[in-house]
């Protein structure tokens, strides 16, 4: 399934769901499932006193994360996979340019 599909998939069932919010509200749960991702991390890492070893709800909580970014992104009329074909270019040009794929700034 490639992203286009995935971001149809969501609209169709965030819309049979009637689980349409504002931008505002999309951006917040955006960075709220980020927040649980990172959770995750620190427990299992024992709040960095380890290695990280996924748990049972790891994909739960990227595929969380994941809904919440193709909502936004869907909220906002951003084509995803155009999106990511940009920025794998962007930072091919930086590594070809400097070698690394930061922008320095």
């Amino acid at each position: 399934m490639n992203s286009s599909d995935m971001q149809r998939k969501v609209a169709c069932f965030v819309e049979a769901n009637g689980m349409e919010m504002s931008l505002e509200s999309r951006l917040l749960d955006l960075v709220s499932e980020v927040g649980e991702v990172a959770k995750a991390v620190l427990k299992e890492t024992d709040y960095g006193g380890t290695g990280f070893q996924p748990s049972a709800e790891w994909a739960d909580e990227l595929g969380d994360t994941l809904f919440a970014l193709i909502c936004l992104a869907n909220a906002t009329g951003v084509d995803l996979e155009k999106a990511l074909d940009h920025v794998l270019e962007k930072y091919r040009d930086r590594l070809d340019a400097t070698g690394e794929p930061g922008s320095g700034a």
